[in-house]
């Protein structure tokens, strides 16, 4: 929640919606394969919606995705884009900067990933550009949040 400076305390524009797409996402899903159809489309609309720079990185999340983990289908989630397991749970999601006034966007992972490592771990990563080295990181994060171990 966002405090503005008389110190009201409630969403802003960008939180309710956000919380919107995310109610008729839920309305709206039904099951099977014309469902899984839609889902994947509404993800591509998502990430064609977005400005150039999101755009970009979007793109090249949704591959990288695709070629180390096809098992994970694309949806959205709270309107953006995002990539599921067989169980529908959200494994990794993007989110972009525009969306919400940030200076970068970024790559979260759920619970489900599973990328635990001690104590203490990151579960979302700032992505300003797409260099060989991200790609590889990505690549890398993507993997092992489906093949943990």
């Amino acid at each position: 929640m966002s405090t503005t400076t008389d110190q009201r305390v409630g969403f802003s524009e960008a939180e309710k919606a956000a919380m919107k797409a995310r109610h008729d996402e839920l309305r709206s899903s039904g099951r099977g394969g014309a469902k899984k159809a839609d889902e994947a489309q509404a993800c591509l609309d998502a990430i064609a919606a977005l400005p150039d720079g999101d755009r970009a990185l979007a793109e090249r999340v949704h591959a990288l995705v695709g070629e180390v983990a096809p098992g994970l289908r694309p949806k959205t989630w709270y309107g953006m884009p995002a990539y599921v397991d067989e169980q529908g749970k959200v494994v990794c999601f993007f989110k972009a900067g525009s969306k919400f006034g940030s200076r970068y966007a970024t790559l979260g992972f759920s619970d489900v990933a599973r990328l635990d490592d001690g104590d203490l771990w990151p579960t979302e990563y700032a992505v300003s550009r797409m260099s060989a080295e991200v790609e590889a990181a990505v690549g890398d994060l993507v993997r092992r949040a489906v093949h943990p171990g």
